[in-house]
């Protein structure tokens, strides 16, 4: 066993996850570079990911699926993201629907246990679909453009949501929409194959390609009454780290380690193999690759171990949560900050060779920098850790006066 493994990877189910991961990493690899230079959605992994039953990852035991802890999964997809970035994102935000609710219970019980037999039945995947371009990221609290009607029959959905990652292989989107006449809105569950929905040929992006995030427009789509699985009040648009069951927005974080911890892994055998006839032996001996290469497990140990304290806190002491919460968005910046840092390391190393679509690399380097985009932005984390700090230091100071007039 490694020394990371034994840091980070600590029980039998995690070395169980942790394997289940893998054999699909190298699986999904083989033509994951295929579908990013073509930009083509890779429906065929999602038949492996089913067939392998890793997309009930977080649905509960009682339910049929495997019950992970989300220190479990962010082992987990770590690891699968190492193999193949996109795919690990988009079945991540398939995982953190299903792991945030199996936990927060917002949605009536009825409705969430039959999403998960579906899952475990049938092979269904769901994601939410929150994000716009006319409000930017939904971690901002816009009210959504997209709205809901009330009908005699239940609501009719108008609108168009951006990025929703999966949208070829979607069967439930859980949109999230403001009530007309209504201050606030709601996440409705929506099935894909409704009259009204159509998928827009929209995502052709730098980095994460194969995700298939392509905008979605809902026009005219009826909806029965109890579709309304959620309402939330102005400012409250955002499903990831905020909100009950907050900590399984760390999921989305673990796969820019695990693209970090591949750019890693390929610069430390490059080191060791590369030659130029300047040098005795292989670029592993120059002082100065040495220390990118010593920065590179400095950066990864550091994110890592925030990452995992915050999950395994999460985990074992549900009484914290609330004061973890404002230290959820710290980790997703710092975990995605590092592992840019990381492989741009890797590319100084590489030199121009790095740029070359023969290697690796220049794919790390691009879906990396996807990490800055997801929720929550690095302004609104370093808000949330400001917001948390003044508090604690406005209620020292509240105590101290009043030890003092006493």
């Amino acid at each position: 066993m490694t020394l990371v493994r034994q840091l980070f990877v600590r029980t039998g189910r995690q070395e169980r996850f942790l394997a289940l991961a893998e054999l699909l990493a190298v699986r999904l690899a083989r033509d994951g570079s295929r579908h990013d230079r073509d930009n083509t959605f890779p429906y065929e992994h999602y038949d492996m990911l089913r067939s392998a039953g890793y997309h009930v990852l977080t649905v509960p035991e009682r339910l049929g699926g495997l019950g992970a802890t989300l220190t479990e999964t962010i082992t987990a997809q770590e690891k699968l993201a190492a193999g193949e970035p996109a795919t690990a994102l988009s079945i991540g935000w398939h995982l953190c629907v299903i792991g945030k609710q199996a936990e927060a219970r917002t949605w009536p019980e009825d409705v969430f246990e039959r999403i998960c037999r579906e899952a475990v039945e049938h092979g269904a995947l769901i994601n939410s679909a929150a994000s716009e371009r006319e409000t930017g990221s939904p971690s901002r609290g816009g009210r959504p453009f997209t709205t809901a009607g009330r009908t005699r029959s239940g609501w009719v959905l108008n609108g168009r949501k951006s990025f929703l990652s999966m949208a070829p292989v979607l069967r439930y989107a859980v949109v999230s929409a403001g009530i007309e006449g209504e201050e606030g809105g709601g996440w409705f569950l929506v099935p894909m194959d409704l009259p009204g929905i159509r998928i827009l040929d929209t995502w052709d992006s730098l980095g994460m390609r194969a995700t298939g995030s392509h905008d979605v427009e809902f026009r005219d789509v009826h909806l029965p009454p109890e579709a309304l699985v959620e309402p939330f009040g102005p400012g409250r648009t955002c499903q990831v780290n905020a909100g009950g069951g907050a900590g399984w927005g760390l999921i989305i974080p673990s796969i820019y380690l695990g693209i970090a911890q591949a750019a890693r892994d390929f610069i430390l055998d490059y080191a060791l193999t590369r030659k130029v006839s300047t040098l005795p032996g292989t670029i592993a001996e120059v002082p100065r690759i040495r220390a990118l290469l010593g920065e590179i497990d400095h950066d990864l140990l550091a994110a890592r171990s925030l990452l995992y304290t915050l999950a395994e806190r999460w985990d074992g002491e549900p009484e914290q949560r609330d004061r973890l919460v404002p230290l959820l968005g710290a980790g997703k910046m710092i975990a995605t900050n590092h592992a840019i840092r990381i492989v741009d390391r890797a590319m100084r190393i590489a030199g121009i060779a790095g740029l070359s679509r023969s290697l690796p690399l220049e794919r790390f380097y691009r879906d990396v920098r996807a990490g800055l985009s997801n929720p929550p932005m690095d302004d609104a984390a370093l808000a949330a850790l400001a917001d948390a700090a003044l508090k604690e230091a406005a209620a020292r100071k509240s105590v101290q006066e009043h030890e003092f007039s006493r």
